[in-house]
């Protein structure tokens, strides 16, 4: 089957219960294989999972503040509206589309097969890097905890040496364990990545009332920057830090299938992920720096949130909260790379990849489509092994991954706001499963979709920029500092070749494909 592109954004009729899921994505052209058990609890986990505030403000905390100073805190706020205005989009399409792989499905409706082809080989190209990146944030955490989790060398910081081997190792160990996890059952992955949800709440909770508590300083220390570069250093490079926790919300989004009753839970889900993890995404952010025992004496721009559990709580109390953080990281590798899975799958099943027929395949006992897990799953530790030929890969695989999934937002945001000004877009009065009007922006969708847009290629143009002093500041690796200009330009490339290549099979045998 090939998605096609329609010509006006009207949902099918209402159905309910999971038999009227089912019914309701054979509209859609699609059988139900997937196996449906996710309620509203495990579809907002889906997407908190997958930002999961613990391991990606753990990551990069360090790296913002050594740019920016205390003043990065303002990037968080700022990145959050942008983000809120892409998700409060998605909720609109979330309704109208409850369909696996998202992205892809989103924007081939909205615009054309073609177009949103490279929407979803951009956006799983770019799920593959996240899980790698997310995977490797173990090394920020695990050595802090236990110096025997350092194999390599005598340094564990993720910008040395000795430090990228470890995080290397350390990565592939645990995507080992999430593919195993993915390959088992629907309902085991669920319960997991709720447990694993629950968790880090809670730790997440605690930690900043114990941060807040042990403050050293006030909050007026946030206006001032004291990093590397003065206020637009701190406002476009520490934004970094906010741009790479405050995504993923969409899978809630990509899970639609799995979903019970999606048209009303997922399009709430995905703000919820969203708003939730922006909070108290923040309040860390802002606790960091409040707790840090000094803000000049290096640590903080090199040992990130680490340092200042263990040093400000003591070795006890900050050892047992990063045991949670370890959790999150493992269960926020493991939502990614289900989220990417389901994309590779939703795409399979059109035909438009290599070994389409393998990767489209579901085990009827599971439910879960092997054949995308275990693809995603070898090319992150493909990946994440690039570790071992230089620490600056670290944050190379790290800003690439946000840049390509901003862009692939774009392309479902851009195709959504051309259809607006056209005056196809918004006009269906459609039901979600409970005879509820569908969830809409009303006469705001105009704006938000406009200031999405705008917001999202201009954050992909701030992260992908080629700065010398962020991708290689040792110089000599010039790769490094175009490496996610360069990862573009060979996504883009390699999609093109194929999709040309399936294109005229298509034209000389049967003309399906556009």
């Amino acid at each position: 089957m090939t998605a096609t592109a329609t010509t006006d954004v009207r949902p099918d009729p209402p159905e309910t219960g999971q038999g009227g899921d089912a019914a309701a994505l054979a509209g859609f052209g699609y059988r139900q294989e997937l196996h449906r058990s996710m309620g509203r609890y495990a579809s907002f986990a889906a997407g908190f999972s997958f930002i999961s505030v613990l391991t990606t403000v753990f990551q990069f905390f360090a790296f913002g503040f050594s740019f920016g100073g205390a003043a990065f805190f303002w990037t968080w706020p700022a990145v959050l509206v942008g983000q809120l205005l892409v998700a409060a989009c998605f909720a609109e399409l979330a309704a109208r589309y409850p369909l696996s792989g998202a992205i892809y499905q989103w924007s081939t409706r909205l615009s054309t097969p073609s177009f949103g082809w490279f929407a979803g080989w951009i956006m799983v190209i770019g799920q593959v890097v996240v899980v790698a990146a997310a995977a490797l944030a173990l090394q920020v955490v695990l050595p802090a905890i236990w110096s025997g989790f350092q194999l390599f060398g005598g340094d564990p910081s993720p910008v040395t040496p000795s430090g990228a081997a470890n995080a290397a190792v350390l990565a592939v160990v645990l995507l080992a364990l999430t593919t195993l996890v993915n390959l088992l059952d629907n309902r085991v992955m669920s319960a997991v990545n709720r447990i694993g949800v629950t968790a880090e709440i809670i730790g997440a909770v605690l930690i900043v009332v114990l941060l807040l508590t042990h403050s050293e300083r006030g909050p007026g220390v946030t206006l001032h920057t004291g990093g590397q570069g003065g206020a637009i250093g701190a406002l476009l490079i520490g934004s970094f830090t906010a741009a790479y926790v405050l995504i993923g919300f969409d899978s809630a989004g990509e899970l639609s299938e799995e979903t019970r009753s999606p048209r009303s839970t997922a399009p709430r889900t995905i703000l919820l992920a969203l708003a939730s993890a922006g909070v108290l995404g923040g309040l860390l952010l802002l606790g960091g720096v409040l707790a840090a025992p000094s803000l000049t004496d290096g640590r903080l721009a090199t040992e990130g949130l680490s340092y200042v559990l263990t040093s400000s709580l003591g070795d006890g109390v900050g050892k047992a909260l990063l045991v949670d953080v370890v959790i999150a990281i493992a269960v926020a590798t493991l939502a990614i790379q289900t989220a990417g899975a389901r994309m590779l799958f939703s795409m399979a099943r059109d035909e438009v990849l290599p070994c389409s027929a393998r990767l489209a395949k579901v085990s009827p006992r599971t439910g879960m489509p092997a054949g995308p897990a275990l693809v995603v799953g070898a090319a992150a530790a493909a990946l994440g092994l690039l570790n071992l030929a230089s620490p600056e890969a670290f944050l190379a695989i790290g800003t690439t991954c946000i840049a390509m999934l901003y862009l692939a937002y774009a392309m479902v945001t851009g195709p959504m706001l051309v259809r607006r000004l056209r005056g196809t877009y918004g006009r269906d009065t459609g039901l979600d499963e409970a005879g509820k009007p569908l969830f809409s922006l009303g006469r705001w969708g105009l704006p938000v979709n406009a200031l999405a847009l705008v917001y999202g290629l201009a954050m992909t143009v701030n992260l992908a920029w080629p700065r010398a002093a962020v991708y290689d500041p040792s110089g000599g690796h010039w790769y490094f500092q175009w490496f996610t200009v360069l990862f573009l330009v060979v996504t883009v490339g390699l999609g093109a070749a194929w999709r040309w290549r399936i294109t005229r099979g298509a034209q000389r045998y049967d003309g399906r494909v556009a």
